[in-house]
């Protein structure tokens, strides 16, 4: 499936003020145009990683769609809609499912490390076994794939790589600080492969997402709200009681975090490096990313 046209305009929506990715045409804007360039979006099935799969290939790119089963990559694919977009079947939290992605698609100009795990469980009640599944799934299946990524990037002079990390890398929280730790982890892991790829036009970055609507994210509300208050009220109540330091005061949308990292993935982003950034919704307390 290939787009018509492959390039997208960054305006901000004068009603609600919501950065949008409109197709290109004769608004004025900022084009991001990553034509001929293929990308890889682990757990991009639903949720932020299909809209950030969406973004890229609306910007012109080739993008990969991963998920543990073939059926769900289908599904996803029929949902997306028009746009150029690879299979890509496979649990890269695992060795194996690691090399199964390269398999399918060899040579990655764009890595989006999204896949990622998260609920709530006390802390005293955590075990040994949760921590190294939370380990294995957000942190070790991102850095296996920059292993396997990163050295062609560097050898053609180009390319893109990120982390999808969250608010609670930065603001641990109390109901699920093994999901925090991990993310606090991605922080360090691209700001070591930074390094790793300094001087070479590979970028690496860190994107600090903030609490965002996906359906995980209402399950997850649901469980610490009740089942009983509309969505639109439990939402309000969630953010109230349980993340009130956003400035924001809703859940962002995941195109919201697209926008950011399909800037990330463009040539418009190239002195952005090692850097944690944030889309937050203003929810870390801090002036600094």
């Amino acid at each position: 499936m290939t787009s018509h046209d492959n390039r997208v305009m960054v305006q901000q929506d004068a009603d609600s003020g919501h950065a949008l990715a409109h197709p290109f045409g004769r608004m004025a804007g900022m084009r991001i145009d990553l034509a001929g360039r293929t990308a890889l979006v682990t757990g991009s099935t639903q949720g932020i990683g299909r809209a950030i799969a969406a973004g890229l290939a609306a910007a012109g790119a080739r993008v990969g769609i991963n998920g543990r089963s073939p059926e769900s990559v289908d599904r996803s694919l029929a949902e997306l809609g028009e746009g150029d977009f690879v299979a890509v079947p496979a649990d890269v939290s695992t060795a194996d499912g690691a090399i199964a992605a390269v398999d399918a698609l060899p040579r990655v100009d764009i890595l989006i490390n999204n896949l990622g795990i998260f609920g709530a469980q006390p802390a005293l009640e955590i075990s040994d076994d949760d921590w190294r599944r939370y380990f294995e799934v957000n942190v070790l299946a991102a850095v296996r794939l920059t292993r396997a990524y990163l050295p062609g990037m560097r050898e053609r002079g180009w390319g893109r790589v990120q982390y999808i990390a969250s608010d609670s890398a930065v603001v641990i929280p109390a109901e699920m600080i093994h999901n925090g730790v991990s993310k606090t982890a991605l922080l360090g892991v691209a700001r070591g492969f930074a390094k790793e790829a300094a001087g070479s036009g590979v970028t690496v970055n860190s994107v600090i997402a903030g609490p965002t609507h996906t359906g995980g994210v209402e399950q997850f509300v649901r469980s610490l709200v009740g089942s009983e208050l509309p969505w639109d009220a439990a939402q309000h109540e969630f953010m109230i009681r349980h993340r009130p330091q956003s400035l924001l005061q809703r859940l962002i949308e995941p195109a919201e975090i697209a926008n950011m990292v399909v800037y990330l993935s463009s040539p418009l982003a190239s002195a952005t490096t090692g850097a944690a950034v944030r889309v937050d919704g203003g929810y870390v307390d801090s002036i600094l990313p």
